[in-house]
């Protein structure tokens, strides 16, 4: 049974930083697609970043964060992270772990992936 577990989200304010972390259960992390995503109150939830678990190599970004958002894994650990530089209020959301047996595909959408943790909240004041 997959399972992943997000930490890390906190109240920060604008030009803060917090690092997100996502524990993955319940399978050989291996072959597939990582992904963030963000949805604020009444909006729709979109992607921030991916990345294939067998190339470090391979991510993506929104274009809303890139230069300030880094996706990383570390596969000993079965562990996703999201490094978030320069926070600014329009990053506030709930952010949310999700996965997907496959490369990743580009552009990504929430529709791709299977597998998706609770989500941590992120606030970010000005």
């Amino acid at each position: 049974q997959v399972q992943l577990v997000e930490s890390g989200g906190g109240s920060v304010q604008a030009g803060g930083s917090l690092r997100l972390s996502c524990a993955a259960y319940g399978y050989t992390y291996s072959n597939y697609c990582m992904g963030w995503f963000r949805q604020a109150p009444g909006k729709e939830r979109e992607g921030v970043a991916a990345i294939y678990s067998d190339d470090t190599t391979t991510t993506t970004y929104a274009d809303s964060v890139k230069g300030r958002f880094t996706i990383s894994q570390d596969n000993a650990k079965n562990t996703l992270y999201l490094q978030m530089n320069d926070l600014r209020p329009e990053d506030t959301a709930m952010y949310y772990c999700a996965a997907y047996a496959d490369r990743c595909w580009v552009p990504f959408s929430p529709t791709d992936f299977s597998y998706w943790g609770q989500g941590t909240q992120v606030t970010v004041s000005s």
